[in-house]
């Protein structure tokens, strides 16, 4: 034991200087303004320690992906397709329509080509993929199960993947974004600690974002109403009717400098006051875009604002193709279902577009944010949402520290008075243990949250509990009559094998509640966690090493303050 007491010093004073590295400094090169002041040092630590929610003040939120309906759109879409391949065949289609998520019916003029239909439609569909059933002149075409789960999933990352693009650009610190509850409910959990405008971070993470650019069918005819543009649409399958924003005419430009006659005015949202016949199939969409910001509509800023958008460079080819062969005509730019500005071709337009309307600064770049982003496969709604002030979060610390102080010096007290000067040597342990506790959350960029100061706690008694398994068979052998180094050897080889027990299935139970736990239940497993690891080198290391150096200062010792 009191072999080799310089080197297991040197280990234990490099482990506990490396924690302290990472705690005041993390993973990069220490400056000297590191250390400037004691606000400084503090604002180091905040910046390496992360708080979670609880504790810092935020949004929690639980939202769900309406995959059925994604599924219901592309019934939709696939219904038209269907209906465009037999007809292109001369198969006559009396009706094409989807009958849920993952079914969609054809009804056909001629029964006797039905199956012939069915073959032609399932060679485009996959037959791997879609199953067809035939009753008279009617094909029922059903998604299978696998597929549909597939879309599903690959709905939800997605959905999560645009969502967390959104909130990096907020600039939000340390998001928890992840999976919520069963796969089969499709639900996300998003946490967005010191969010300074919760509400308008969650309007923009649902906010849609699709983008069209489609030719305007005919003259700039606009409707007074919804039946108007229908009855003027007809039996047409190629054109339909959208609600416009925006209907007072003024003149603009395209990027070259051209006339541009829109139709421009200061609706109220969501409230059309006309319609216009629109054709269904875009020449440019939402995923063609480069790039989109917002652009106030004077030069001191303080007009309208707008969004310019730019496009990638196939799109921009192709657009300038389109446009250029259809100058004179109307080109309608749609968001999410409606017509935002009908604009006249006056010449070629290539890359750059503008989206006008009734936009404030903050909602125009709100919008550029989301076109940037991509749209979300589902609409998504929020099941449930809970917001924790700061202040409140600020209590729950000075609590929980007051709680950790508390609980600390008691077991100080109690163990210089019951084990004296060996009671020390836990103290000095049980530090230690704290500082590489925190060292370990630093380094894995591991949240604080107020279940997990109930790990620190927890963390605590542990520690103490290791150093009195020991403290106590030292005294079994010194009562046994054992010589002080033998003692004091024995007390630590006996208790190992208890320490280690206990750890190891605790750390176990923190794994499981790390893995199947959500956000609160994982911040306690995560400090427990890193607790135990750090308590069985302290324990068993950090103790044991003080022990010898003391007994190394005397030839036989014939007393242990113990």
């Amino acid at each position: 034991m009191r072999e080799n007491v310089l080197q297991r010093a040197l280990v234990i004073l490099a482990v506990t200087l490396a924690s302290l590295y990472v705690i005041l400094i993390g993973w990069r090169a220490p400056r000297l303004e590191d250390f400037k002041s004691f606000d400084q040092i503090k604002k180091n630590v905040a910046t390496n320690i992360k708080l979670g929610l609880d504790l810092k003040g935020g949004s929690h939120l639980v939202m769900q992906v309406m995959v059925d309906e994604a599924l219901k759109k592309l019934c939709d879409d696939n219904a038209e397709k269907a209906k465009g391949i037999l007809e292109n065949i001369g198969i006559s289609v009396k009706e094409a329509r989807s009958l849920s998520a993952t079914q969609l019916a054809i009804t056909i003029n001629d029964a006797e080509r039905i199956a012939e239909a069915r073959d032609k439609v399932l060679e485009d569909f996959g037959k791997s993929e879609w199953n067809a059933t035939v009753s008279g002149d009617t094909l029922t075409f059903t998604l299978s199960e696998r597929v549909a789960q597939e879309y599903r999933r690959r709905a939800v990352e997605q959905a999560m993947l645009i969502i967390e693009n959104r909130i990096n650009a907020f600039g939000v610190a340390e998001p928890t974004l992840q999976r919520y509850g069963p796969e089969q409910n499709h639900q996300i959990l998003l946490q967005l600690p010191g969010v300074d405008d919760p509400e308008r971070v969650k309007k923009t993470l649902v906010l849609e974002s699709n983008l069209e650019l489609r030719p305007v069918d005919g003259t700039y005819r606009t409707y007074a109403t919804l039946e108007e543009a229908k009855a003027a649409v007809g039996v047409r399958t190629d054109v339909e009717a959208l609600p416009l924003d925006e209907r007072d005419e003024d003149e603009a430009t395209d990027e070259d400098g051209n006339p541009v006659t829109r139709r421009n005015r200061q609706p109220k949202p969501d409230t059309p006051t006309a319609y216009m016949v629109v054709s269904k199939t875009p020449v440019v969409v939402g995923r063609d875009l480069r790039d989109a910001f917002a652009a106030s509509g004077t030069v001191d800023g303080d007009g309208d604002y707008r969004i310019i958008f730019k496009l990638k460079d196939e799109a921009a080819k192709k657009f300038g193709e389109w446009t250029g062969k259809n100058i004179g005509k109307g080109l309608a730019i749609v968001l999410n279902g409606r017509i935002k500005s009908a604009p006249t071709i006056r010449g070629q337009i290539r890359e750059t577009g503008e989206i006008t309307g009734n936009f404030t600064k903050a909602s125009a770049e709100d919008l550029a944010l989301v076109l940037r982003s991509g749209a979300l496969p589902a609409r998504i709604v929020y099941l449930e949402e809970r917001t924790v002030g700061p202040s409140l979060g600020a209590d729950s610390i000075r609590q929980g520290v007051a709680a950790s102080i508390a609980g600390l010096v008691f077991i100080l007290v109690f163990m210089v008075v019951y084990y004296r000067l060996s009671g020390v040597n836990a103290i000095i342990s049980l530090i230690l243990n704290l500082v590489m506790l925190l060292a370990a959350m630093a380094m894995f960029g591991a949240v604080l949250t107020l279940p997990g100061i109930a790990g620190v706690i927890l963390t605590i008694g542990m520690a103490v509990d290791s150093n009195v398994l020991i403290f106590e068979r030292i005294r079994e052998e010194l009562r046994a009559g054992k010589a002080v180094i033998n003692a004091v050897e024995l007390g630590f080889d006996k208790a190992f094998i208890t320490i280690l027990d206990t750890h190891v299935t605790t750390v176990v139970s923190s794994l499981i509640l790390f893995v199947f736990g959500t956000g609160p239940i994982r911040g306690f497993a995560v400090t427990l966690l890193a607790g135990l690891l750090a308590n069985i080198f302290t324990a068993t290391f950090v103790s044991k090493t003080m022990f010898g150096y003391v007994l190394s200062r005397s030839e036989r010792p014939t007393a242990l303050s113990i």
